[in-house]
């Protein structure tokens, strides 16, 4: 099974790479570290893990690094004694590992799941655990870890209705892998059960809720006054300023509409729009340009940048790691991925600022913590652009409204904190038996 497995990843990766290469290219900063992908390690890296205790850890991309940074800042204060490795598969994840971490833990790029490149990373890193958040199964790299007796974990995992069937379908291959894991920490019972079909040993499977809940405290590093930026730009101390965060192809336009729209009721609205990829900005801002719409761009803005007041009606962030600053000014969040495309993304930051939180009907990234935010009236789902046009209207025209809808999304994020610590609990039982 394992020669088939590596003779058809093989083949495949072959057809792949022009594909592969183009999408980093496009999303660029990709020449940095672009050898780690394929286990080639500098010096400076070795000499950081030479004779040390090295716990490695997986973060797929940027929305499993919030996660990741409140995940090592706990089993840091458990495990002092250890190093920890980080690796990501993207570079805006890359971006925001070297954002939210310390220098002192050390950042890589996943290798491919190519036989020879997972044994010399392993072989290079040698950790004593690695953690997998949500989910991100590569067969070669779970047989190496098996062959070196490593132990492994999942954390926060879910499994979506099309990955539980396409897992079985391939039972002979994952079900080995599965029953591999230490430790897996769960969001829901659904997804334990599934999870357990799959292979898991039910001793292994613990539910904790979702980790993201207590992924909102305040980040460290430097700050973005978001007022002082507005204020540069001509847009009023007492703007209500409308967030789109995340957002996919096809979505800047229709905020652009809609705002452009209830800005004839509430003239001092003022749209932020914050692509999910901050490489689409040029095509945002030639959409945005078409529209008419008078925006500019947040790379451009300096601290020498004055423009008189009322002389735009929308800013494009095409940078990265700065989103959560604009929602703490935000008066409402309207979250990305859930009109045009299907996923959506995280709810719960803004919800944890006690900020005001829309969606469209594509959430089921989130199928877990949406269905709690709508039974406690902490948010709002519409079905398409003029329901959200409509709901907009609604919550910007009642101010206790909003406040009232940021106070419940507060409490959901608060009344279901505390999986991070049992999480933490598991990984340190087994790194460190004795303590």
């Amino acid at each position: 099974m394992r020669f088939l497995y590596n003779v058809f990843f093989n083949i495949g990766f072959a057809l792949s790479a022009p594909f592969y290469f183009l999408k980093m290219y496009r999303r660029g900063n990709w020449v940095a570290g672009f050898g780690q992908r394929f286990a080639q390690y500098d010096g400076k890296l070795k000499q950081a893990l030479t004779n040390r205790r090295i716990l490695w850890i997986h973060a797929v991309s940027v929305g499993e690094v919030a996660v990741c940074t409140r995940l090592i800042a706990s089993l840091e204060h458990r495990l002092p004694n250890h190093k920890f490795v980080v690796s990501t598969t993207t570079s805006t994840g890359m971006g925001e590992l070297h954002r939210r971490l310390p220098a002192h833990v050390s950042k890589i790029y996943y290798p491919i799941d190519r036989r020879k490149h997972v044994q010399r990373a392993l072989g290079f890193v040698n950790p004593e655990a690695m953690i997998f958040i949500e989910a991100e199964i590569w067969p070669n790299m779970m047989w190496g870890l098996s062959r070196r007796g490593i132990p492994r974990f999942l954390v926060n995992a879910r499994i979506s209705p099309r990955s539980f069937r396409g897992y079985r379908r391939a039972g002979f291959l994952f079900r080995p892998l599965f029953a591999g894991f230490d430790g897996v920490g769960v969001q829901n019972e659904l997804d334990a059960e599934r999870l357990r079909q799959l292979g898991v040993r039910p001793e292994a499977v613990f539910v904790v809720g979702s980790l993201k809940f207590d992924t909102g405290a305040e980040p460290s590093g430097a700050r973005l006054d978001v007022s002082e930026l507005l204020g540069q730009i001509g847009v009023p101390t007492d703007a209500l300023v409308l967030v789109a965060g995340s957002t996919h192809a096809g979505e800047e336009a229709i905020l652009a509409g809609v705002a452009e729209r209830l800005r004839s009721r509430f003239p001092k609205l003022f749209l932020v729009l914050v692509p999910r990829h901050h490489e689409r900005g040029g095509e945002v801002g030639r959409e945005l340009q078409s529209l008419g719409a008078r925006f500019a761009y947040r790379s451009e803005i300096t601290p020498a940048t004055q423009r008189e007041p009322d002389s735009l009606h929308c800013l494009l962030v095409n940078t990265t790691g700065e989103l959560r600053f604009f929602y703490e000014r935000a008066d409402v969040v309207f979250m990305g991925k859930s009109l045009t495309a299907e996923g959506g993304q995280n709810p719960i930051e803004p919800a944890a600022l006690g900020k005001p939180v829309l969606f469209g009907p594509n959430m089921q990234n989130f199928a877990q913590i949406v269905p709690q935010f709508l039974a406690e009236g902490g948010a709002i789902q519409v079905k398409d652009a003029t329901e959200l046009e409509r709901a907009l209207a609604e919550i910007l025209s009642n101010p206790s409204r909003r406040a009232e809808l940021g106070r419940r999304a507060a409490a959901v994020v608060a009344a279901n904190q505390g999986g991070l610590e049992k999480t933490v609990e598991r990984i340190v039982r087994v790194v460190e038996p004795a303590r």
